[in-house]
């Protein structure tokens, strides 16, 4: 019982100057990122390989973004977020990595802005980086991680935590079984969305219909501060 005991209570000293490591990483990300101008989030899957169509699509859409003034923001990473920041670099605009340490896949692509390019240690501080900073969601296939980005982004429209953004889902082939699920089985068996949730994204294609997509929805609206 002592042993246990004393585990505890070294867990519980090592939470409290955790804070700290935390508070860091938020101060140094708010500190980088607010000297950049509006930006849109790239994300999609670190295992895409750059002959995939997706990479190509993706390397093009930041490429356009970034002609038209957007910084563009990815996690930093190989596949789809090095095509992202590839293309920020060839539209010459500012290319954002949010990187973050994993055990396999996440390795800093040679992409990224060296002053644009941010370490984290924890997922949550790094996600609340994304959001804060981006006028817009890119989402291309992806995985795990790349739903989960998608599905925070979301939650915080839905909620009306965030403005609503222009959220373009790249790749009608791979997100119809997803979106499929959402209508009939979410909101029309079990009602746990509204029909107007679903108008919360939209699924493209090719790179011109997701630079359009932008372009239009800031056509009537402006640039507003993430909480």
């Amino acid at each position: 019982m002592n042993k246990v005991k004393k585990d505890w209570n070294e867990i519980k000293t090592n939470d409290s100057w955790a804070i700290f490591k935390i508070m860091s990483e938020f101060v140094e990300g708010y500190e980088k990122m607010a000297k950049i101008g509006p930006c849109i989030s790239i994300f999609g899957s670190a295992r895409t390989k750059d002959h995939d169509k997706y990479y190509k699509i993706g390397t093009e859409i930041a490429q356009q973004l970034s002609q038209k003034g957007y910084g563009i923001i990815t996690g930093g990473g190989p596949g789809i977020m090095e095509a992202g920041n590839k293309g920020a670099q060839e539209g010459g605009g500012q290319s954002v990595g949010l990187n973050i340490d994993l055990p396999f896949e996440q390795n800093c692509n040679p992409f990224i802005d060296p002053q644009h390019n941010l370490q984290f240690d924890y997922f949550f501080v790094r996600k609340v980086i994304f959001v804060k900073y981006s006028q817009g969601f890119i989402i291309l296939p992806g995985g795990f991680g790349t739903l989960d980005e998608l599905f925070e982004a979301l939650t915080l429209m839905q909620t009306k935590k965030i403005n609503k953004r222009p959220f373009v889902l790249v790749g009608s082939d791979y997100w119809s079984g997803l979106i499929d699920w959402i209508k009939k089985t979410m909101l029309e068996k079990e009602n746990n969305i509204n029909e107007k949730d679903l108008e919360l994204f939209t699924v493209v294609d090719d790179a011109k219909s997701a630079i359009d997509f932008v372009d239009d929805f800031f056509k009537i609206n402006s640039f507003t501060p993430n909480f």
